[in-house]
């Protein structure tokens, strides 16, 4: 059982997980438009293993997530061997697979967003100025930018020609994660600052579940209107909105890490 624990803990701190869900949401882009290539996919959770991996010792180091910082460097070298591989699986992919090289320049903006969320873009005295403390933008620069490089970074780097279809997917995927999004702005309430004027914040929690809910029918609503519409792919659809509205519904400021 504590190897099991040890096990699970390593898969969720050191953002396997996240990455797995970047390969996850990249990989369903590719396969909505019919292209099957797994390199995008494994770009995406490669990058998001280094990146979010970077910004958890970024934290630690200026202080910040103190009750992770144990767990942290009592598993730094698993972690090191990890981001070791990641950028091994980037190399490979980038100089000896049939990988678009020009599609890199796609994902800058996003990345920009991703790793100036946490890391300041600038500093006033003592006090650090990310997009995490801009009122209201917390939220959507991570959604945002995962809109972008699970939509536009896959379908640039496969030649996709950008028509109305392909931002019909990006506006999709802007409302799924926003509404999966909203659990953790409701869980971070009561640490977040009110500066940061969080949606749970402006809107009470109760207000910001219904929000999160009538994004999740906008999700689905919008899968009927795509052109590669099938009743598979919308049930697929329906039943990931009811299990993310049910997690939606239950999330509380209580909940623990």
């Amino acid at each position: 059982m504590r190897l099991f624990k040890k096990i699970l803990d390593f898969y969720i701190f050191s953002n396997i997980h996240v990455a797995l869900a970047g390969f996850s949401l990249t990989k369903i882009t590719l396969k909505n438009f019919g292209t099957e290539t797994n390199l995008t996919p494994l770009f995406v959770a490669f990058s998001i293993v280094i990146s979010y991996n970077f910004i958890r010792y970024y934290e630690i180091k200026n202080n910040r997530l103190s009750w992770f910082k144990d767990w942290f460097f009592m598993n730094i070298k698993g972690i090191l061997l990890l981001i070791i591989l990641a950028i091994l699986g980037l190399a490979y992919i980038s100089f000896f697979a049939d990988f678009n090289l020009k599609s890199l320049l796609i994902l800058f903006p996003f990345a920009f967003m991703t790793f100036f969320y946490v890391i300041p873009l600038f500093k006033i005295g003592k006090l650090e100025v990310s997009f995490r403390n801009f009122p209201m933008i917390k939220i959507f620069s991570i959604v945002i930018a995962w809109a972008g490089i699970s939509v536009f970074f896959p379908l640039f780097e496969a030649n996709y020609q950008f028509t109305s279809v392909v931002y019909l997917e990006f506006f999709q995927r802007i409302l799924f994660l926003l509404a999966i999004t909203i659990p953790f702005d409701i869980r971070d309430m009561n640490a977040d600052s009110k500066s940061l004027k969080t949606l749970p914040q402006i809107l009470g929690i109760n207000s910001v579940k219904v929000l999160g809910i009538m994004l999740l029918f906008g999700f689905v609503l919008l899968e009927i209107f795509k052109e590669n519409f099938t009743y598979i792919g919308f049930l697929i659809v329906l039943i990931i909105s009811i299990i993310s509205g049910l997690f939606l519904w239950f999330s509380s400021p209580k909940r623990s890490r």
